[in-house]
């Protein structure tokens, strides 16, 4: 590799289609702050929101739009537990691993939900059920360790659940209502 080409982004080697409206979008997007670099997070969420979830291509992307490594991009992608880098079901548990949680029962939460569910209690990977209702996965940091074990369903952060709580929350899901 020439070492003078050691920084410059990874061109994208992707079939991603970004239509021009969405692309004047991001442009806009990107902006609004003082470096490129800062608006890596918003242009994820919106690459997200309009595709669903994130494809290597779509990181690929984003580092070459703002001028990135595509590690610099996967970094976050794989941190922030609010990234997708597959479909998921509807319905989207995720279930802190981290210390505080692992130490206050996540890990019997995410097998008494794997059990609930139909899926496979020693994959820690994103699990879909067959009919494309729930995803279960553990997750990093949900950022709520005084009230261990934590999940989230979509967007609703659960705090403190037992199998209980947990059953509560698939039976909200099953009625519409999540929360």
């Amino acid at each position: 590799m020439n070492p003078s080409h050691a920084c410059a982004p990874a061109a994208p080697t992707m079939s991603l289609t970004i239509p021009p409206e969405f692309e004047a979008e991001i442009a806009d997007l990107i902006s609004h702050y003082p470096e490129k670099r800062s608006a890596s997070l918003m242009v994820l969420h919106a690459l997200q929101d309009r595709f669903g979830y994130l494809t290597p291509e779509a990181m690929e992307w984003t580092a070459a739009r703002l001028e990135l490594q595509p590690i610099n991009i996967y970094e976050l992608v794989t941190f922030y537990p609010m990234f997708r880098q597959q479909p998921v079901g509807r319905f989207h548990l995720k279930v802190c691993r981290t210390l505080s949680c692992a130490l206050g029962g996540s890990h019997a939460l995410h097998r008494h939900l794997c059990d609930k569910l139909g899926l496979d209690k020693h994959a820690h990977g994103p699990q879909m059920t067959p009919d494309g209702r729930f995803t279960v996965e553990f997750v990093e940091c949900l950022a709520s360790c005084g009230t261990a074990p934590v999940m989230m369903c979509n967007d609703a952060l659960h705090e403190g659940v037992t199998p209980e709580t947990a059953d509560a929350v698939l039976a909200q899901c099953a009625k519409g209502s999540v929360r």
